[in-house]
């Protein structure tokens, strides 16, 4: 019996060393890759560091970075078009998403025809979605406003105009984000007893009735994963802004990343870019410890 114990210790510590040495690979990598940029950025952003002046050179300024963002009207500009597309384009995406997936489900035959051509647009890069877009809008030879123009309608330059470039690229978004809510949830439903559903039958439960009180309540925890998901990615908005608008016209497209690269980036001023950043990596934990802290109730 003593030996046996023994064996059975012996063996359990080896394994844990062993889990041990795989997994400090991987926390050496997330520690260079992530703890370290995002200290280096925390600190930059008390400093005026510059690139041209080069880091050697730069000097603390405690809060004057933050002061300066939050007295800046295009960033709050950008925080209030960051937070409202947010809003918008999860919320369409998460009710498309759902349709489709239920739509699907519902299928007898053609799921996997279905599954293939809704995921198309989600596994296309950015860049490549905003410039065949930005052919589609084009206020000379796009397609859109060929249509709308045989019907009598009127024609619009969708990018440059202040009352269409905000819904145009949410429209954009919205289109090739649906396919991940759409995969997920799909996914989800998968899990849902068909038995809850025959006897909600039985009960005499209407298709809103077995949604509401059989399907949401199944899939709540996937429908709060894809919120929370979406929510992260959104609010990063910057290719299609930067490839379509570059943050205008008069700044009604420009978002939190648009507005770091515009004045951060490009003219090296890597220490108000780093106080912008903060700000924006706050803003989206306290959006995603809202979405946990629903999730966990």
């Amino acid at each position: 019996m003593d030996n046996t114990a023994s064996r059975t210790k012996q063996t359990s510590q080896q394994a844990k060393r062993f889990a041990i040495g795989m997994t400090l690979p991987t926390l050496a990598v997330l520690l260079v890759m992530t703890a370290y940029p995002l200290i280096s950025t925390f600190l930059y952003s008390f400093t005026d560091y510059n690139y041209l002046k080069g880091a050697d050179r730069a000097e603390f300024v405690l809060f004057k970075n933050y002061i300066s963002l939050l007295e800046n009207g295009y960033f709050r500009q950008a925080i209030w078009n960051t937070v409202r597309f947010t809003f918008l384009a999860v919320v369409l995406e998460l009710g498309f998403g759902l349709v489709l997936a239920i739509f699907v489900n519902s299928l007898g035959r053609g799921k996997k025809i279905m599954r293939t051509l809704l995921l198309l647009p989600y596994l296309l890069p950015a860049v490549t979605v905003a410039l065949s877009w930005r052919m589609l809008f084009s206020s000379n030879y796009g397609i859109i406003n060929q249509f709308l123009q045989s019907l009598g309608l009127p024609v619009y330059n969708w990018f440059m105009d202040t009352d269409t470039a905000f819904g145009t690229i949410l429209l954009i978004d919205v289109w090739q984000n649906v396919p991940f809510v759409f995969l997920l949830l799909y996914a989800a439903l998968q899990s849902v007893p068909a038995g809850q559903y025959e006897a909600a039958c039985i009960d005499g439960a209407g298709f809103l009735q077995r949604f509401w009180y059989v399907t949401v309540p199944n899939i709540k925890s996937s429908l709060a994963l894809c919120a929370l998901l979406r929510t992260i990615d959104t609010f990063r908005l910057f290719e299609k802004v930067n490839v379509l608008t570059g943050g205008g016209p008069a700044g009604t497209t420009s978002t939190i990343t648009q507005f770091l690269y515009n004045y951060g980036i490009k003219s090296l001023d890597f220490g108000f870019g780093s106080a912008g950043a903060i700000v924006m990596t706050l803003l989206i934990l306290l959006l995603s410890s809202l979405y946990i802290r629903r999730a966990i109730r």
